[in-house]
């Protein structure tokens, strides 16, 4: 059995090797080398914690103590941050080993991993595509075997959209399941960090950590994560609208179709429903998120860290170039938008309609997992889209998240777990949306999926 020294120095010389895919934009060779060691001395001694030797990396909007940390934005220029989220701390104490920071979408904000400041990564199955973002980078490592597991961020798809791209398992938890302390912010009644994995059983493994109460954060859920009660699932919803829609590919409609076979023939009972307001889910999580963000992001100013513009002189002058020349256009968007959005005479109807819409399909999507248990669709109405791809009308990408928001405007769990390679040679992903609080059901009927 190989140590875990042996692991960290083969994922390095590995990492090395895939330097062009522009996956990890810091590697902490000699840190993971001394906590790989220190790991080892805690097996042999027999005291170790429940994931040692597991090697894991990190999106580049969450906080490790001492290390650099960017959100992948030239706003946050050299800044290092001053404390652990509470996720990277529970890891640390479980005895994982943190190997680098991995590149993503500026701020969270995107579907390709193009939005980066630091350029885009390449996908380890064609690097003329995207790996999905906004988490590209975290997803990408875990399916190139740069590290055991990564850590990414959802708001709106973005731990479960790479995942179907790059053929790996990506899991968001129900909303507050996991503390946002230290997670840099995007919108944050919709964001939650959850782990990419190459089996539903590690991420089950990961959740056990990470997961629980935090007095950092009074949105985190107070009840302890509730063991699975549910394996084989007995009957499930899916999204009529998401196999019918013009929009979804067709080798991905025909892997999805073969999947809702294969659950009948194992007994599942398999129903469609509709949703109804399917097409209002993207307008409705664009307009929270980035009401959400222009207030977020207002602390990121030129004055308290990180970019100052060399040519400002007095303080309007630093808070217009500075976020001007920081901020990319994608993040610029997002901001003037929900300033928008927020601003007097369009408060009430848009982001006031949006609320209302939201409460429907919270609703909608609750009391459709009283009867079923589970909602599946696919991840994404497509396999990975190629890198610089001309669109223009930048609302295009948007709707990458048509199946995935619905998990964050309700604030349920959901993962994507491989459905099979597309005639075109790219993976797709299969979606299962669960019952809010039941994180480790939607796993435990995953892993059953998975493995029949």
């Amino acid at each position: 059995m190989s140590t875990t020294a042996q692991a960290v120095e083969q994922f390095l010389a590995k990492i090395d090797q895939t330097k062009d895919l522009n996956i990890f934009l810091e590697v902490w060779a000699d840190e993971a080398r001394a906590q790989a060691a220190q790991v080892d001395e805690k097996i042999a001694a027999g005291t170790a914690g429940s994931l040692a030797g597991m090697v894991i990396a990190l999106k580049d909007n969450i906080c490790y103590r001492g290390h650099k940390v960017s959100a992948a934005s030239k706003i946050l220029d050299g800044f290092e941050s001053q404390f652990s989220a509470t996720a990277v701390e529970r890891l640390l104490a479980a005895d994982a080993v943190f190997i680098g920071r991995t590149n993503c979408d500026e701020f969270a904000m995107g579907s390709g991993n193009e939005n980066s400041a630091f350029g885009p990564t390449k996908n380890p199955h064609d690097p003329t595509k995207v790996p999905g973002g906004s988490s590209g980078g975290s997803a990408a490592a875990v399916a190139a075997g740069l590290c055991h597991a990564a850590l990414g961020s959802d708001t709106g798809g973005s731990i479960r959209q790479p995942a179907s791209f790059t053929g790996t398992v990506g899991f968001k938890p129900s909303y507050g399941r996991v503390s946002r302390h230290g997670l840099i912010a995007y919108a944050s009644s919709f964001d939650q960090i959850g782990p990419f994995t190459t089996s539903v059983k590690d991420a089950a493994r990961i959740m056990e950590v990470i997961a629980g109460p935090d007095a950092f954060d009074a949105t985190a859920m107070q009840e302890p994560l509730a063991p699975a009660t549910k394996g084989q699932p007995k009957k499930v919803a899916y999204l009529k609208t998401a196999v019918d829609n013009p929009a979804v590919d067709e080798g991905v409609r025909k892997a999805f179709m073969t999947q809702l076979e294969l659950l009948e023939n194992a007994g599942v009972i398999v129903e469609p429903v509709e949703l109804e307001l399917l097409n209002t889910l993207v307008p409705i999580y664009y307009i929270i998120t980035t009401a959400e963000a222009s207030s977020n992001l207002a602390r990121f100013d030129g004055i308290h860290a990180g970019y100052r513009h060399p040519e400002s002189t007095d303080l309007e002058s630093v808070y217009k170039l500075s976020r001007s020349a920081g901020f990319g256009k994608e993040v610029q968007r997002r901001i003037m938008l929900g300033t928008f959005v927020l601003s007097s005479g369009y408060y009430d109807s848009f982001f006031g309609k949006a609320q209302s819409a939201r409460r429907l399909v919270q609703e909608w999507t609750d009391k459709t997992l009283e009867e079923y248990d589970a909602i599946l669709c696919p991840t994404s109405p497509t396999t990975a889209f190629e890198i610089g791809r001309e669109v223009s009308d930048p609302t295009v990408n948007y709707l990458e998240d048509i199946f995935t928001v619905q998990a964050n405007i309700a604030g349920v769990p959901a993962v994507s777990i491989p459905m099979g390679v597309h005639a075109n040679g790219l993976p797709m992903g299969l979606q299962l949306m669960g019952s809010n609080g039941a994180d480790l059901d939607v796993l435990a009927m995953a892993d059953w999926i998975q493995n029949h």
